[in-house]
């Protein structure tokens, strides 16, 4: 019976931080997301009003030289190609770990320790059920944390 809680109790640890990695690496993805968004839509804008406002340059030819070697030919200046924008490209900042990891990680240390103090007989099984408990109650308050600062 012992071996079965023990089973059950790691389960349920690996499964929350399986949990909070998943949500942290969602939002990740999403910020990302709307940051390259907006990044093409002010580069987008940009490149119109330059295509409207932009006349075409004609193509300067230089005169003829006058040499004995050099008299038929002709030589042209190319345009130079510059890509310059107002808009730089925003690398975004990595958030780092949410609030509800950090929480569940805190809850378990602190319920493993806790658990092991109050079973005296079996301080591994106290020690285990003391950690699920902790980092479930860990998780939750940190998810709520996470909701009212925005993460999530």
């Amino acid at each position: 019976m012992k071996q079965v809680i023990l089973l059950i109790a790691i389960a349920a640890v690996v499964s929350v931080a399986t949990i909070g990695l998943v949500n942290s690496s969602k939002s990740a993805k999403v910020d990302a997301t709307a940051t390259e968004l907006a990044q093409f839509e002010a580069w987008k804008a940009e490149q119109a009003q330059k295509q409207n406002a932009i006349a075409v340059a004609p193509v300067k030819t230089a005169a003829r030289t006058t040499t004995a070697r050099r008299a038929a030919t002709k030589t042209y200046s190319s345009p130079k190609m510059v890509s310059e924008t107002q808009y730089p490209a925003q690398t975004s900042t990595k958030k780092g770990m949410s609030k509800a990891a950090k929480g569940a990680v805190i809850g378990g240390v602190v319920g493993a320790a806790g658990g092991a103090v109050i079973n005296k007989r079996n301080r591994a099984a106290g020690a285990v059920i003391g950690g699920v408990l902790g980092a479930g109650g860990g998780y939750v308050i940190g998810r709520t944390m996470d909701k009212k600062d925005g993460r999530y």
